[in-house]
C-alpha cells in the first residue's frame, strides 16, 4: 500500500516523522509531502532517511534541480499511483485552502488530483481550531467524504490549553489502516491461496491453460495480509507482482499446484482455492514439438488432479473456501460444488458478466454457505470481494469454529 503523507507548518510537524514509522510497521510504503513552511520545524532530509522515497518540497523542482515535464506533472503521477493521502499535520491554512479548491502548492494540487481517500489531522492553537471559519472548511471537507481525526485536549505551544493538539500517532495510524482496510482480525490464521491458471503441455512449445489472470487471487492475499494472516501464495503463470509480506509459492502444472498446497497445508488453518486449474492435460505430452499436417489431429486428454476435493477431505478442522467460475445455472453448478468438494464456502459468479469476468479489476461474486444461505454481492472492486470472503472466514470463527493446531507454522 502506498500513502502520501502531507506535511504542513506547525510544532507538531515532528511528529510526522514518528507517524511515517508507525505505517511502515503496517508494511505501508510513505512518501512524504512538505509545505514551505513545515521545512521551517523539521528538515525534508529527515523523511528521506525514514521513508526511504523522494521527499516532495517544490511543484516545479527547486534552484538547484531546474523544472522538467517530469515534475511539472509529478502532481498527477503521485495522485495516480497512491491509495491514500493523508495531512498530518493539517493547518488551518492548509484546510482552508482544500476546503476551497486553492492549488498554490504540491500538497494542495496533489488533494485535488487524487481520487484516492483522503485524511487529516488537524493541529492548531485552540482559538483558530474553535473559529466559524476552521469550522466551516471542515464540515466541508467532511462532506466531501475527508476523514477528520479531531485534534485532543492539552497543553498546546502556544502556552494556552484547550482542543488542537495533534492528535496521537496511533489515533492517526489507525484511521489510515481503518480506511486502507488493514486490521488484524486474522492475525491468528494461517491462509493459503491459490490463484492464477495451471497449464499443461501439449508439446515443447505449446499448452493447455485458460484466461484466469490471477487478480482475485493475489487480492485475496493482499486482503488477508492486511488484516494480520499469515498468507502462503501458491500461483500459477501471471504478469502480477507477488503482494508484500506474502510467501509466494511459483508453480505451473496442476501437479505442481497440488503437491505445493499439500506440502503447505500442515500449516494451514485456512485454505482459499482461487486458482483457475485447469481440468483436463495431455495423456502423453509429445517431447518434440508437433508438426503442421495436413489432416485433423485428436487430443487425448484426462483428468487433472481434484485439488479443491483431496483438501476438502482431509480438512479437518480448517476452513475450505473454493470458486466455481460459471457460464450458465450458476447457484446449481455452486451448490454441488459446495457438497461434492466437502467446501466450507463456495464462490461463484458468472463470468459472462459485465465486470465480472477473467482479468477484470472488478467482480460480482455470490458466496453459497453449507447451512444452505446465500449471500450475492453487487459489482465491486476484486480488493473489496476478497475482504467480502475474508469476512466470512472471521464469521465462522466466530460462530465456533476452532483454530486448529497447524504443525510448522511460522
Amino acid at each position: 500500500m502506498r500513502v502520501a503523507l502531507g506535511v504542513s507548518g506547525g510544532v507538531a510537524a515532528y511528529k510526522a516523522a514518528e507517524l511515517v514509522r508507525r505505517l511502515q510497521q503496517e508494511g505501508i510504503e510513505v512518501q512524504a509531502v512538505m509545505t514551505a513552511s513545515a521545512q521551517e520545524f523539521i528538515t525534508p532530509l529527515t523523511f528521506a532517511a525514514l521513508t526511504g522515497q523522494k521527499v516532495i518540497t517544490e511543484m516545479f523542482g527547486s534552484e538547484t534541480a531546474s523544472a522538467n515535464v517530469e515534475s511539472a506533472i509529478e502532481h498527477i503521477a503521485v495522485a495516480q499511483r497512491i491509495d491514500l493521502l493523508v495531512v498530518a499535520p493539517a493547518t488551518a491554512n492548509v484546510i482552508a485552502k482544500m476546503a476551497r479548491g486553492v492549488s498554490d502548492d504540491f500538497l494542495t494540487t496533489l488533494y485535488l488530483a487524487t481520487k484516492a481517500p483522503v485524511i487529516l489531522a488537524p493541529a492548531m492553537n485552540v482559538n483558530m481550531w474553535e473559529h466559524e471559519a476552521t469550522r466551516e472548511n471542515i464540515d466541508i471537507l467532511r462532506a466531501r467524504g475527508v476523514l477528520v481525526v479531531a485534534p485532543e485536549e492539552g497543553y498546546l505551544a502556544c502556552g494556552m490549553t484547550g482542543a488542537g493538539r495533534l492528535a496521537s500517532v496511533e489515533a492517526i495510524a489507525a484511521a489510515v489502516c481503518g480506511r486502507l482496510g488493514i486490521a488484524h482480525d486474522l492475525e491468528n490464521e494461517t491462509v493459503i491461496v491459490t490463484a492464477g491458471p495451471t497449464c499443461e503441455d501439449v508439446d515443447p512449445v505449446r499448452y493447455l491453460t485458460n484466461r484466469s489472470s490471477g487478480k482475485m487471487g493475489y487480492a485475496l492475499a493482499e486482503a488477508a495480509v492486511r488484516r494480520g494472516a499469515r498468507v502462503i501464495l501458491i500461483s500459477g503463470p501471471t504478469r502480477l507482482d507477488s503482494p508484500q509480506g506474502v510467501e509466494f509459492v511459483s508453480v505451473r502444472s496442476t501437479e505442481q499446484m497440488r503437491s505445493a498446497v499439500l506440502e503447505h497445508l500442515p500449516r494451514a488453518t485456512a485454505v482459499i482455492m482461487a486458482a483457475a486449474v485447469a481440468d483436463y492435460r495431455p495423456v502423453a505430452p509429445e517431447t518434440q514439438k508437433m508438426k503442421r499436417g495436413s489432416g485433423r489431429v485428436t487430443l487425448e486428454l484426462e483428468s487433472t488432479p481434484d485439488i479443491l476435493a483431496e483438501v476438502g477431505r482431509a480438512k479437518g478442522d480448517r476452513i475450505v473456501i473454493g470458486f466455481a467460475a460459471e457460464t450458465d445455472h450458476v447457484a446449481e453448478h455452486a451448490r454441488g460444488k459446495l457438497q461434492s468438494k466437502h467446501a466450507d464456502v463456495i464462490v461463484a459468479n458468472d463470468v459472462t458478466a459485465e465486470g465480472a469476468g477473467f482479468d477484470h479489476d472488478t467482480n460480482i461474486i455470490t458466496l453459497y454457505l453449507r447451512d444452505g444461505g446465500e449471500t450475492a454481492f453487487p459489482r465491486m472492486p476484486k480488493i473489496d470481494a476478497a475482504h467480502r470472503i475474508l469476512d466470512r472466514v472471521l464469521e465462522l470463527r466466530r460462530a465456533g469454529r476452532e483454530i486448529p493446531a497447524a504443525q510448522g507454522r511460522r
